[in-house]
């Protein structure tokens, strides 16, 4: 591989570690590239997860640095979570290549649609709900987030994203750093699934997981509301375009 398709890497890992933190998409970019550079859809999504988990330690360490957590949630969340993921890691090992890019293009633009008719804009603080029936609620809730986050993972910040502010009507600061903190803990699981199968790239991960790195860090300790106009511009763009590249090239 050329040294300019690991600069493509390390770059576009650059700007979805930062997406992924502030919002999520980020795997929208990075996946579809991996695929584009030439690597089966199975390994692809599995050198995806590299990037991920490294990110989602520095973005941790961030939020924790900025004094957000909310520890003993997030962990009952995680634990739901990766009993899922472990289930949506195996099915996307075992699914066609060409199966599983129809099935990210699909997932693309609808992440689009979400991205547009985003129903939080607003940024309205609202009072957080943490009764003992939420909680569980979303605990359930994760557990087919995990299955979506170990499947695929490209969108999943969003659909996490939807959920908290929706049954738990949690800040997005906090909802982003618990965001981290779950795909952290899930893709650990999800990872391992990969590596057993042999569908992980070390060393394009490990390029990837640079750029998530920083990317992450930075996107942390920035004082996030929700994501620019600018990020949310060109994400639609980008997705568009690789969306249609999936589905019909």
């Amino acid at each position: 591989m050329a040294y300019y398709e690991y600069l493509l890497i390390f770059g576009s890992g650059l700007i979805a570690g930062f997406l992924n933190v502030v919002a999520g998409g980020g795997s929208l970019l990075t996946l579809p590239i991996l695929i584009f550079l030439g690597l089966p859809p199975a390994v692809a999504n599995g050198t995806n997860r590299v990037g991920i988990f490294l990110q989602n330690i520095f973005a941790v360490s961030g939020f924790k640095s900025k004094g957000v957590s909310s520890f003993r949630f997030s962990i009952w969340l995680s634990i739901s979570a990766l009993f899922g993921a472990i289930i949506g890691a195996k099915i996307a090992v075992d699914i066609s290549g060409e199966l599983f890019n129809r099935i990210l293009a699909v997932v693309m633009m609808l992440v689009i649609v979400i991205t547009v008719f985003n129903p939080n804009k607003s940024g309205k603080v609202q009072e957080e709900l943490m009764s003992k029936g939420r909680q569980t609620a979303s605990i359930i809730a994760f557990f087919f987030v995990g299955i979506y986050g170990g499947f695929i993972q490209a969108g999943v910040g969003f659909i996490i994203i939807a959920t908290l502010t929706s049954i738990n009507h949690l800040s997005l600061v906090k909802t982003n750093s618990i965001k981290v903190f779950v795909a952290l803990f899930y893709t650990i699981f999800a990872l391992a699934v990969f590596a057993w199968e042999g569908q992980v790239d070390w060393v394009l991960g490990l390029t990837l997981a640079a750029g998530t790195s920083i990317g992450g860090w930075v996107a942390s300790r920035w004082s996030v509301n929700k994501g620019d106009k600018w990020i949310r511009y060109f994400l639609i763009v980008t997705v568009t375009l690789m969306a249609v590249k999936l589905w019909f090239f």
